[in-house]
């Protein structure tokens, strides 16, 4: 072990007092934690807030994937089913914020499930939510480089008629994203930083550059259109049942708000920058996506013509139909175009760093190599890694598409099934009043397995702070159960939803391997300093 001189505005035990720096305190209070600072903090409030927006993107998101809404619950089950998934998801972020005020770590939940877990189960269950962490992560890391590939195919098609679309080509473009993504993050430094700025301007302008000429431009339908007509387009029992499973299109345009947390080593001042960040994401995403949802609803156009267009994305589509001009379209899309790209750039540095800290705790086969961090405090072997399995996965569309939008269930549930596993934990420690409100430096060690749980500068107090996290619950759970549900009744062997199998599976390998291997090398966070 190795051990570090602690430096804070006060030392431990009443040693002498003595100003530092922002960075310092940053890496005392990851110290603190049992860990030793060896990534570059190159994040600021304004740079973690733009790389949190553009990988959620919600507007853009929503584009791409509000169709599942439509074709269950149609229109005004789209308006309903986004207002529970913004509800939803505020406060799922809350109890995510909370617990990354509280501990600021790369690895997230699993280090928050180590620290409130019973001391008896502490190791199966953070070892599992790792599990459920990584499968979450590397899915949806697949799933925006497969859907940023295809739709570059997608406005291909529209721009040339005769194009005759592969779906070889659009695995091809989906491999190029990626090598753009490659080359950005073994850049390092600061680019990265300032690249997120440049695109938040974007992700904020781009919505009014499409919002406006769509809404100029397109017929509008009626309010009792938008608001009233519901659909069952899945056949299934009930309209309610239905609205469920098209619900999951609203919650994928919210997926990845932990990804701000998984950076934290490179955040200056963590644990309050995270939560602030995580939390502005919410509102400015929610509102933007909730304004681009009620004009593409009342620009609609012909829906059956959007459905069946030969690009792929009704709503490239319903742009085309409100401008009747192709390169008024295409100008449009370039906007979704260039945000996509820019949310593979950041999902995998977010992936990549989740990855290397569950292998810097050992929970994954090969962690020696995977934790390896290069002379450039870059995780390199693991960005590798995860560019490797998306590359892999992209494999799958030339098969089949519709396995490869399996991946992005897969996504869903791993992630918001870690997100209710360390929820839950958390709503247990606070009904049980066992975090404390002040932490007085008397404890060398906070907020790691056995130690003190000590609240962060973030937190909702009280009947609310338990309100909320009961709320979360509720709404992850409900998550979780309709990410496995095919869109219609008695699908097909193609239209079947295969991500249970993926999710499980993968869940079922790591529990062998935690018996044959794990845990007598896995313990949760290692400490690595000693104080």
């Amino acid at each position: 072990m190795a051990s570090y001189e602690l430096k804070n505005t006060q030392i431990l035990g009443g040693h002498e007092a003595r100003e530092v720096s922002s960075h310092d305190r940053d890496d005392f209070h990851l110290q603190r934690l049992g860990k030793s600072p060896v990534l570059k903090r190159n994040f600021g409030i304004l740079s973690i807030l733009g790389f949190s927006c553009t990988i959620i993107a919600t507007w853009e998101g929503l584009l791409d994937t509000f169709i599942i809404a439509l074709t269950n619950g149609g229109s005004a089950g789209a308006v309903y089913a986004y207002i529970f998934a913004w509800t939803g998801t505020t406060c799922s972020f809350l109890v995510l914020s909370e617990l990354a005020s509280m501990a600021p770590t790369s690895g997230g939940q699993y280090h928050w499930c180590a620290m409130l877990a019973p001391q008896k189960r502490m190791k199966f269950w953070s070892y599992i939510t790792g599990w459920l962490a990584v499968i979450g992560w590397q899915a949806a890391f697949a799933s925006t480089a497969f859907l940023c590939g295809t739709e570059i195919q997608g406005a291909a098609i529209l721009a040339h008629k005769n194009y005759n679309a592969e779906a070889y080509q659009g695995t091809l473009i989906l491999w190029a994203s990626l090598i753009v993504a490659l080359a950005v993050n073994l850049v390092g430094g600061k680019f990265l930083p300032r690249l997120e700025n440049l695109i938040l301007c974007v992700h904020i302008l781009g919505f009014f550059g499409i919002l406006i000429p769509l809404t100029y431009m397109a017929d509008h339908r009626t309010k009792e259109q938008v608001f009233i007509e519901f659909t069952n387009g899945g056949g299934f029992a009930t309209d309610g049942l239905s609205w469920f499973v098209g619900m999951t299109g609203c919650v994928f345009a919210f997926a990845g708000g932990d990804a701000a947390v998984h950076m934290a080593e490179e955040v200056a001042n963590a644990s309050r920058a995270i939560p602030r960040a995580i939390m502005l994401s919410i509102v400015i995403n929610g509102t933007l996506g909730f304004g681009m949802l009620i004009a593409v609803l009342f620009c609609m156009g012909d829906l059956e013509v959007a459905l069946n267009s030969n690009t792929g994305y009704p709503y490239i589509e319903i742009f085309y139909q409100a401008t009747n001009s192709v390169p008024g379209t295409l100008a449009m899309v370039s906007v979704n175009l260039i945000i996509s790209v820019c949310s593979v750039i950041g999902m995998l540095a977010a992936t990549s760093r989740q990855f290397w800290s569950f292998a810097r705790d050992r929970g994954i086969p090969g962690w020696r190599w995977w934790s390896h961090v290069s002379g450039r405090h870059l995780p390199t072997y693991s960005v590798y890694l995860t560019m490797t399995v998306a590359w892999l996965l992209g494999l799958i569309n030339i098969g089949s598409s519709v396995a490869l939008n399996d991946v992005t269930s897969m996504a869903v549930s791993g992630l918001y099934a870690s997100y209710l596993t360390v929820a839950l934990l958390l709503l247990y420690r606070r009904c049980c009043g066992d975090i404390s409100t002040s932490d007085d430096n008397d404890e060398m060690i906070i907020n790691v397995p056995g130690a003190k749980l000590v609240w962060g500068p973030f937190r909702v107090p009280g009947i609310l702070g338990m309100l909320v996290n009961g709320y979360a619950c509720i709404y992850m759970t409900i998550v979780v159960f309709f990410s496995f549900w095919p869109s219609s009744m008695n699908p097909s062997i193609e239209d079947m939803n295969y991500s249970v199998v993926g999710t499980v599976g993968v869940i079922i390998l790591a529990i062998l391997y935690y018996f044959v291997r794990a845990r007598n090398i896995y313990t949760g966070p290692v400490m690595e300093v000693s104080m």
